[in-house]
Order: C-alpha cells, then sequence, then structure tokens
C-alpha cells in the first residue's frame, strides 16, 4: 500500500485539512497519519491518539447497546415506544416501535431538522448549549409536537429518535446512557482512549473543533454544541480506539451472531445505492453490500468510518474541522486508481 501521506496528500493541501486518519487493510499493520493542531492557540498538532468528536458517527454505539439489551431479554425489537419508556408524547402514534426508531422511520418530529434547518447553531439562540447536559434535556424541543408521517412510511433522517434511544437504555438498563456505553462497549472493544466528555471537562489531547468563518478568522465550537454529548451524538474517539469498534463488532465481541446480521441489514433504503441498518449506513453493489460506514457533521466536526467486507479493510478520519472528512475518505477509496469498495 502506498504511504497513506502520499495518499492523501494532494487532497490535505487543497483543502487543510486538520485531523487524523488510519487505514487497516486485513491483518496488515494499520497506517496512520495526522494533520493540523488540536490547539491552533497553542500550536499543538493532532497526532494519532489524539482525541476527536464524531458528531452523529455514534449513533451506531447506541444501536449496539439497543440490541444488547435485546439480547438480554430486556426489549425486543417490536417493542413500542409507549411500552418502554415512561415519557408522555401527546401527539405521538401509539404504533411507534424500537425499529421505527433505529431505521429513521418513526415519522415524529425532530428537534434539528437537517431539511429545514442548515445552521446546527441555531439551535442554541434561545436554549443556551451549557443547559443540555443529559438526554430528557432535549424533550422539549420535540416531545409536545406532531407527527411528521405515520411510523414505517418513509426514511427520514433522525436525531430526535436516536435521543428517545437512549432514553429506553437508560430506563431498560437503570444506568446512564453514557455511562452504560463506556462500560459495555468502549470497555469490551478496548477502546481505551474514548468517552462521552463534557466540554468544560475535557482530558488531555482532546482537539478542539475549530469554524473557519469567510473572512479568514475563525473560532471554537464550544457555543455551538450541548455542553455533552449522548445518543444521537457527541462521543470522542481516536483513530485507533474506531478500529478496535469495527473489529470488535465484526469479531462478536459485542453482539452475537443472530443479533449482528439484524443490526447489519439493510432495513431502510435510502437511495439507489445506499440503504441504512441500526445505526450504520449501507452502500450496495450488484446486490452486494460495499460497505458499511458512519458518519458525523458537527460545528467544528467532522467525521467518517467505514468497514469494507470484501477487503476487510478499515478506513477512519477524524476532522476537528467542520469539513475535510469526505475528501480524505473519498482519497482513500480510489487510492491507486481504483477504489478499494
Amino acid at each position: 500500500m502506498k504511504n497513506l501521506s502520499q495518499v492523501i496528500s494532494d487532497v490535505q493541501t487543497a483543502i487543510n485539512f486538520s485531523g487524523a486518519v488510519l487505514v487497516q487493510d486485513g491483518n496488515s499493520p494499520a497506517s496512520t497519519a495526522s494533520f493540523g493542531f488540536s490547539n491552533r492557540v497553542d500550536q499543538v498538532k493532532n497526532n494519532a491518539e489524539t482525541r476527536f468528536g464524531i458528531a452523529s458517527g455514534c449513533k451506531l454505539f447506541t444501536a449496539i447497546a439497543i440490541c444488547q439489551l435485546v439480547e438480554d431479554s430486556k426489549l425486543t425489537f417490536d417493542t413500542r415506544l409507549r411500552d418502554c419508556l415512561d415519557v408522555e408524547f401527546p401527539s405521538f402514534s401509539e404504533e411507534i416501535t424500537i425499529h421505527h426508531l433505529l431505521t429513521h422511520t418513526s415519522g415524529i418530529p425532530d428537534y434539528f431538522d437537517e431539511e429545514v434547518m442548515d445552521d446546527f447553531e441555531e439551535l442554541w439562540m434561545e436554549r443556551p448549549m451549557y443547559h443540555i447536559r443529559s438526554l430528557r434535556d432535549f424533550l422539549p424541543m420535540f416531545q409536545n409536537e406532531q407527527m411528521k408521517a405515520s411510523p414505517g412510511e418513509n426514511f427520514h433522517y433522525n436525531n430526535a429518535g436516536y435521543i428517545l434511544l437512549g432514553l429506553i437504555v437508560e430506563q431498560a438498563s437503570r444506568m446512564e446512557f453514557t455511562d452504560y456505553v463506556e462500560e459495555h462497549i468502549f470497555k469490551r472493544a478496548g477502546m481505551t482512549n474514548s468517552g462521552y466528555f463534557s466540554f468544560d471537562q475535557l482530558p488531555t489531547n482532546t482537539a478542539t473543533g475549530y469554524i473557519d468563518l469567510p473572512d479568514g478568522t475563525w473560532k471554537t465550537n464550544i457555543y455551538s454544541l450541548p455542553v455533552k454529548g449522548g445518543s444521537d451524538g457527541g462521543a470522542y474517539i481516536t483513530v485507533n480506539d474506531m478500529a478496535m469498534l469495527w473489529k470488535a463488532l465484526f469479531g462478536q465481541l459485542l453482539l452475537k451472531e443472530d443479533t449482528l446480521a439484524i443490526l447489519l441489514t439493510p432495513h431502510a433504503q435510502v437511495n439507489e445505492t445506499g440503504y441504512y441498518g441500526y445505526g450504520v449506513w449501507i452502500k450496495k453493489e450488484a446486490a452486494q453490500v460495499s460497505k458499511y460506514h458512519v458518519m458525523g457533521y458537527d460545528p467544528g466536526v467532522s467525521f467518517h468510518s467505514a468497514y469494507y467486507p470484501g477487503t476487510q479493510t478499515i478506513a477512519v478520519v477524524c476532522s476537528n474541522k467542520s469539513e475535510g472528512a469526505y475528501d480524505i475518505m473519498q482519497a482513500i477509496e480510489h487510492r491507486d486508481g481504483s477504489a478499494i469498495l
């Protein structure tokens, strides 16, 4: 394999990418590269062990947690929302199931509708982000709104649905959601450097997220996101830890074979080649799955990671800028002039 820095150097120069990258082909040693600064003020460079926020990339963790609770017979995928969460939703359909929430087909209103709003920062103008420290803090933003569609009617990406899944995890496990994931997923997978950290209590070697402004200046994202991540996004990982997650998942360290197969099933079709399983995007070509992938974008955060079953390749791209991860991932997938899909 080409030196990873050579593969992405042209793209990195063009977009001034800031972050860390990992590529591992099968059982070969992983190749890593890092660029830019985790702290621009003090000129601290990003490295392979830097912790990065991954925004919605961690919806997969939420789906794994639900699947584990199904394995423990505390839930089923057909369990209705009204039967597993002690919260009132006056206008929600009584037919919403956990399956609907996992696949973005519940039809419930979202607290951030990406088809209506394009600036996540707008959410915190009237509701200060420093008040958003638990999953229940999100409820007033959507629980009294009207349904957008009937359950199962169509796919519509929905952050609020994953907030509800996190609350279901808390009620079924009697643990705080973030504690559950750290104990039953991160620890099992060997993800020793990952976690859900508050902006005001970040550990060492954690990248600050940066928002570049049109006039050439920049600001950090500390006032642009909830103070602590949860079940719809906001965990911090290293590129090595994300690779460990894929290995643990496909090595059946987190889920049994039958449950894993359900999580990886293309449940909802998104476009011609794109599907959604439980917390994971799926690309199919010629009726075969070419990759399982997750992604996340927030102000000051961009993230892509994928597992390619045909070659057993793992790719992880973390950035502490609002854009860049997609471009680097494209360069990795088409290295040597051919796709690794």
